[in-house]
Order: C-alpha cells, then sequence, then structure tokens
C-alpha cells in the first residue's frame, strides 16, 4: 500500500483547531506568573471567609452553623497547604538551577 500526499497538504489548516494562542502582551491568565496570582488569591478569599465565619460564630452574629465553618476553615487550610507547597517546589527548583554548573 502506498501512500502519498503532496507538500501542500501538509502545510494546509487543519479544520477544526483553534488558532494558536498569542504569546504578546494581549494574552490574559496563559502563564505561570498569572495562576500563581489567581491562586495567591483565592487562597486569600478562602481564608478571609474563613475567619468572617469564625468571627461571626464565636460572637453569635451569624447565622452560619458550626459545619458551615469547620468546612470553610478546613477548605481554607488545604488551600494553604497546597499554596505552600507549590512554594516549596518553585523555590527548590530555583535553587536546583543555581546550583547547576555551566
Amino acid at each position: 500500500m502506498t501512500v502519498s500526499t503532496k507538500p501542500v497538504d501538509l502545510v494546509r489548516p487543519t479544520v477544526g483547531l483553534p488558532p494558536p494562542l498569542d504569546k504578546g502582551l494581549n494574552a490574559q491568565g496563559t502563564g505561570f506568573r498569572d495562576a500563581m496570582m489567581q491562586a495567591l488569591q483565592d487562597t486569600s478569599s478562602l481564608q478571609k471567609e474563613s475567619g468572617r465565619l469564625t468571627r461571626g460564630f464565636q460572637l453569635e452574629t451569624s447565622t452560619a452553623s458550626l459545619e458551615e465553618t469547620v468546612l470553610a476553615g478546613v477548605k481554607s487550610n488545604i488551600a494553604f497547604q497546597a499554596t505552600l507547597q507549590v512554594r516549596n517546589r518553585v523555590v527548590q527548583a530555583y535553587t536546583d538551577v543555581m546550583n547547576m554548573q555551566v
């Protein structure tokens, strides 16, 4: 069986594929920095929400139940631990790169 392709067929765009991402300054949310900033903001908002619910529960001014308060605290703790682990891995990678001999 012989399959022949023309050179023009190889450079023809494929139907149904999305266009490539623009790597310029207009691309938003596509880099590691943007992902880390979003993760830090999410962690911060979870910690603020947990603190708000805890204060409200302790002062009996909130309508949140004990379960909601504990769940918010657990979510906040998990997000913080994940952020801490990512930071540790990034610092370790940086240290490894800096210790490489050129």
